[in-house]
This record gives structure tokens, sequence and C-alpha cells, in this order.
């Protein structure tokens, strides 16, 4: 068997990452215009999609979880001038952090918060299994807006 074949933990990891990773492949070699461009009316862009999942990762793992910090806004922007190098390291540096909170608890551990609107306390073992979910989603939406640049799939 192999490693990351062992415990639950590490089967949900190792999907929640393949995902994070389609994401950003998805975006390699675009330039700054292409990544910020919406590529349907409701305004999504790549670079888009990259930063609103590394609010979502925060908001969960950090923000509902933990009970750390204020509420994340992640269905804002992308901060101006807030380059595509940025937003990679952002969002790999909160999906590292993230893996690390995940590998110190137990998927029994319940959340300290919940999330805003419901009065639900979920397990990190919901929230890890949401976040493979909410960023493979994201992935499906990534490749048909690379495919509408530039005709580019299979990332």
């Amino acid at each position: 068997m192999l490693p990351w074949m062992r415990t639950e933990t590490e089967v949900l990891l190792r999907y929640l990452n393949k995902m994070r990773n389609a994401v950003v492949n998805t975006s390699v070699g675009l330039t700054d215009a292409q990544l910020r461009t919406p590529g349907v009316p409701s305004g999504t862009s790549l670079l888009w999609l990259i930063h609103h999942l590394t609010e979502v990762e925060r908001h969960w793992f950090q923000f509902v979880f933990l009970g750390a910090g204020p509420r994340i806004d992640y269905e804002g922007p992308v901060p101006e001038g807030r380059t595509y190098d940025e937003v990679v390291a952002e969002y790999r540096s909160v999906c590292a952090h993230n893996d690390e909170i995940v590998r110190a608890h137990g998927l029994d551990t319940t959340a300290k918060g919940t999330n805003p609107g419901e009065d639900v306390i979920v397990s990190l073992r919901v929230i890890t299994a949401h976040m493979v979910e909410e960023t493979g989603r994201h992935a499906g939406h990534a490749d048909i807006l690379r495919e509408l640049i530039d005709g580019r799939t299979g990332f």
C-alpha cells in the first residue's frame, strides 16, 4: 500500500492537493490580461478563482475550524496591484498551512466555529471533504476558462 493510502487524512489531502494543483496548473503560461479577463458573465477569471480559493481555504480551516480571526470575505475581487506570482504564492502558503492543521488534528475533531448563517458544528473531516469538492468544482471552472482563452485542455 502506498503511504498516502494508509490513512483517511492522507487520502483526503492527496485528492485535495491534486485539485489545488490542477487549478494552478491551468493558469500557467498566460499573460496578466488573460488571467484577469472574465471568461463568463459572472466575472469569473482564472486569477480570481485562485484568489477565491485562497480565501475559502482560510475561511474553512482557520475561521470555522480553528475559530481564529474575523470572518473572511471570499467573494471579493483580487486586490489591485496583486501579481499572479503573489496570488499563487499566497494560495500555496495557505494550503500548506491548512495541511498542517489537518495533520495536527484528528478528523473527528469538532470545529470551534460555524459557517455564518448555519448553526451546524462540523468536524475537520467534513471541512476537508468539503474543500475537496469546492476545489474540484473550481478546477473544472478553470479548465473551461482556459479552453475559452486559448483552446488548451488537459491540465
